[in-house]
């Protein structure tokens, strides 16, 4: 799959970082839960997580399926985790069937990594009980083909890597499905170590 750059020079791309840059201060006033859960060994919390987010890799399996198709399977995944959100998997291009991804013609703009070519996913099989699903999963999949470089955060590691949406695939780690979170806007996967509360309501996008 030949993944067009849609900011192919320096030049603008420093001027969409600019355009962003009220964006990215508001953040150092949001509010903060009068609440947050605590954490058990071996759990997190999304409010440990910083802005600007940061990228880590991540061991264990990762899994994307539709209709009980594997889209994307990988043990070598970059979590992107930002605070109150839940962490967001991305996927080495040689482990997702990009032969199933259609490019949208939708742009999404991240204040932190600029921009995003979004893709709807075409299903081969029918769903198990036999039923055939939509022609597409419209907005299911993105990547960043060059994501900004200006912050140290190292978001240009995830340049021409995929995500998916939990609210429309079935995404595992490991044995677990995970959780979309709540809104359908964010697309971190909520698992069961993971601690919220978790950004995504109406009433929690100022986080």
């Amino acid at each position: 799959m030949d993944i067009t750059r849609r900011a192919s020079g320096s030049a603008e791309r420093c001027k969409l970082w600019e355009s962003l840059a009220s964006e990215r201060e508001k953040w150092a006033f949001s509010p903060r839960p009068s609440v947050i859960e605590p954490c058990a060994e071996g759990e997190e919390s999304v409010w440990d997580f910083p802005r600007p987010p940061i990228v880590r890799s991540r061991p264990g399996e990762y899994r994307v399926e539709l209709n009980g198709e594997v889209m994307a399977r990988s043990h070598t995944v970059l979590e992107v985790c930002e605070t109150a959100g839940a962490p967001v998997p991305y996927f080495p291009p040689d482990d997702v069937r990009r032969d199933r991804l259609i490019m949208s013609g939708a742009v999404a703009v991240c204040e932190w990594k600029g921009e995003a070519l979004v893709f709807d996913i075409a299903p081969d099989l029918p769903s198990k009980t036999g039923e055939t699903g939509p022609a597409v999963i419209p907005g299911a999949a993105w990547c960043y083909p060059e994501p900004f470089d200006f912050l140290p955060e190292g978001y240009a590691s995830i340049a021409g890597w995929f995500c998916f949406h939990p609210g429309h695939l079935d995404c595992f780690i490991g044995e677990e499905k995970a959780r979309a979170q709540p809104g359908g806007y964010y697309a971190g996967w909520i698992h069961d170590r993971l601690r919220g509360p978790i950004k995504g309501a109406s009433a929690t996008l100022a986080w």
